[in-house]
């Protein structure tokens, strides 16, 4: 399975029309893919909540999800296309959410994920969306997906339970500072360790809202090994994955089945 992540570069001089069709001519460059992967809030950049309620868009029909759906079928990819800051109408009123959108290689919207654990302490994210409460996979020929952002890296409950819901390859976008990018890379690999899945967490480049993005997009195997990373700048981190690797790393080294706390342990593939 070919998967490249596109490290966009979140620059504030940008607008986020001209974003949105720059990252999709970047997706319609990767026809030969299998996966390609945005990272978090790329439309507006993850830290700039004061662009939030203005950047919000509903995912049926949106601008962003419109120009993702049409960027994966002319490339024939599946696409994970980031996140949006998604405007949910209710009966009282509108909510912000934090949605990765998953997109099929006809352009069909496949999965959508809102986010659970939201960054900010009171402030920013975590005082302008809402959460969200579903956890969320993905079949895809070659693999499960399991759909996590950003700050749900520091929850592996989260990733417990994708892993009872069948996840073999974790997909992580995210608007990482650089100033924790150690972090980053540890939790990545935690991940990939603890659930022996693949991790593919991609990252934004560059500088907004007065936050320096961490960048190195990490592609992790299920035995905790760097297969690809990324650097400082904007950039498309690509690697060919064997999805037979998960099943033979929990065949070698069951440890999953030595659970014995939470749900039951899943059934090794």
């Amino acid at each position: 399975m070919r998967a490249t992540l596109l490290q966009i570069d979140v620059d504030p001089s940008e607008t986020v029309a001209d974003r949105r069709t720059r990252v999709a001519e970047m997706v319609r460059g990767q026809r030969g893919a299998d996966l390609v992967v945005l990272p978090e809030l790329w439309p507006v950049g993850a830290f700039a909540a004061e662009s939030f309620a203005a950047g919000a868009e509903p995912v049926a029909g949106g601008p962003t999800a419109t120009a993702m759906a049409a960027a994966a079928r002319a490339a024939g990819v599946w696409l994970h296309a980031g996140s949006i800051v998604e405007r949910a109408d209710t009966l009282d009123g509108a909510e912000l959410y934090n949605t990765s959108l998953l997109f099929a290689p006809d352009g069909a919207l496949h999965a959508a994920y809102r986010k659970i654990h939201r960054f900010g302490f009171d402030e920013g994210e975590a005082a302008l969306m809402a959460a969200g409460a579903d956890i969320v996979t993905a079949r895809l020929p070659q693999t499960v997906l399991g759909l996590a952002t950003c700050y749900d890296l520091r929850f592996p409950e989260q990733f417990r339970l994708l892993l009872d819901a069948g996840a073999q390859t974790l997909v992580v976008p995210a608007g990482w500072p650089a100033r924790r990018r150690a972090h980053w890379r540890l939790l990545v690999q935690a991940r990939a360790v603890e659930s022996q899945s693949f991790v593919l967490a991609c990252g934004t480049a560059g500088t907004h809202a007065g936050v320096r993005q961490a960048g190195h997009s990490l592609v992790v195997d299920p035995w905790g090994e760097v297969l690809a990373e990324g650097g400082d700048g904007e950039e498309a981190v690509s690697v060919t994955l064997d999805p037979g690797r998960v099943a033979a790393v929990r065949a070698e080294f069951p440890v999953l089945r030595d659970r014995r706390l939470g749900l039951p342990r899943p059934a090794l593939r």
